[in-house]
């Protein structure tokens, strides 16, 4: 395959949605960079711009299309890329969109540079010829979820300090709400041997803390017959990485035994992430979920038994199809109760395609902003009672590399943002773990104030 013509070619890309979508464009930039691909800089006109894009909701559609006409307005004579869900569910809409050179759904993209290489050859010889531009789109994608069979592998981490390692992708459950099992297919993963590979080189390059990313990560094994925990269990034997988090993690997959052994873990972190969705035992049914509050109460406390200073994120659905005000009552008072840290509240978006559309109780939107309006500051009450809880305390804290103007942060074991004052603050600080002091919160209590221990030297 002859790239030679990508030698110095500059690239610009976006991604929208969750930490798979970066996993997979940090791996895109690098797989790129390897063929004389360079990340375009602040003021630089793009050569390539690639667009890694979310369908979880039609925000997040939205999003998309703007995104794309911004970035082509902005880089007229760029070769623009489409990938990613939005890509894969709506492959047409986006060829129709001027300026858009390749589309590639969920299967399609782990072949990204040699589809690349071809539809830029082929724009070049008919823009030679002068011919109309849209006769040298290229779309791709699969039409059945039976079909999206591919797996791209990605353990990367772009311009981060953590590294971000897919250890599976696609979707077996089919929730009444949710298109992910239409644009990433069904639950795919790669074997632990491979997975290990990674983590080892990750740590070779100088990682310290890796995120387990994936559709559904307790669902891994469905591919190779081999179980998340022994996944876990393997990846904790690689000394050279200190920290792993493990991304999000359904409830009814978060076994007993995994907790367990999280608790007593040389480098799993006391942090979880476990999607809820509602605290209504009847609009979990209508969802379709495969637990109810009383597991979910379990995982909750069973983790808090544990391991009591760790942080528990999750995820709430307001205003879906079937939630009456008494449902969501039940939710928001079965989270109060719940010793949980943070809630990610995202408002019910009604899906093409869904089971979802066919129950008839809907929710205004007025309704859906005042329920997570209320979340949203029961959230932020328990996210800040935890961080207060720590103040005073002494913990380790992996500091990341900061933007422009930003104070230079990170977090501790159990994902509390720290933040260094700019005369404690240096660069040799990034990717180290160093021991510090909590202090009192910063001006916006989006993290505590910290005192270096152990300055390195």
């Amino acid at each position: 395959m002859d790239t030679s013509f990508l030698q110095g070619k500059k690239a610009l890309y976006y991604t929208l949605g969750c930490k798979l979508n970066f996993s997979e464009t940090a791996t895109f930039s690098k797989m790129l960079r390897q063929n004389g691909v360079e990340p375009v800089r602040k003021g630089e006109k793009a050569d390539l711009c690639l667009i890694n894009t979310c369908s979880v909701t039609e925000v997040a559609d939205h999003k998309c299309r703007q995104t794309i006409h911004k970035l082509v307005r902005e880089n007229p004579d760029a070769f623009v890329i489409v990938t990613g869900c939005y890509a894969q569910l709506q492959s047409y809409e986006i060829s129709q969109i001027e300026g858009v050179d390749l589309v590639l759904g969920s299967n399609e993209k782990s072949s990204l540079l040699s589809r690349l290489l071809q539809a830029w050859k082929d724009r070049s010889v008919l823009d030679a010829k002068d011919q109309n531009p849209k006769e040298h789109l290229h779309a791709y994608y699969s039409q059945k979820t039976k079909d999206i069979k591919t797996f791209q592998p990605s353990c990367s981490r772009g311009n981060r300090t953590r590294y971000w390692l897919k250890v599976q992708d696609g979707c077996n459950y089919f929730c009444t709400y949710c298109t992910i099992p239409y644009a990433r297919g069904f639950s795919r993963n790669p074997s632990i041997a491979s997975l290990v590979s990674q983590s080892e080189q990750a740590a070779q390059e100088g990682g310290k803390e890796i995120v387990l990313t994936g559709c559904n990560i307790g669902d891994f094994g469905e591919t190779t017959h081999e179980s998340f925990i022994d996944l876990v269990k393997a990846l904790d034997q690689i000394e050279g990485i200190k920290r792993y988090r493990i991304s999000s993690l359904e409830p009814d997959l978060c076994s007993d035994e995994l907790i367990s052994y999280c608790a007593t873990s040389r480098a799993f972190m006391p942090h979880f992430h476990i999607p809820l969705q509602s605290g209504s035992d009847h609009v979990l049914k209508l969802m379709h979920r495969r637990y109810d509050r009383a597991l979910f109460a379990h995982k909750i406390n069973l983790i808090k038994e544990r391991m009591p200073d760790s942080f528990i994120g999750v995820d709430v659905m307001v205003g879906c199809r079937g939630e009456k005000p008494e449902h969501f009552e039940e939710c928001y008072h079965f989270l109060e109760d719940l010793p949980v840290t943070k809630l990610h509240v995202f408002p019910y978006s009604e899906r093409p395609g869904t089971s979802a559309l066919s129950i008839p109780y809907k929710v205004s939107e007025k309704d859906k902003k005042e329920r997570s309006r209320r979340l949203l500051e029961l959230s932020d009450r328990k996210e800040q009672a935890f961080y207060a809880a720590h103040i005073g305390k002494d913990a380790e804290v992996l500091f990341e590399k900061s933007g422009k103007g930003k104070p230079m942060h990170g977090y501790t074991k159990n994902y509390i943002r720290v933040e260094l004052l700019p005369q404690q603050a240096r660069k040799e600080y990034d990717n180290e773990l160093i021991h510090v002091r909590l202090g009192d919160f910063n001006h916006d209590k989006s993290a505590l104030m910290a005192e270096i221990l152990d300055p390195v030297e």
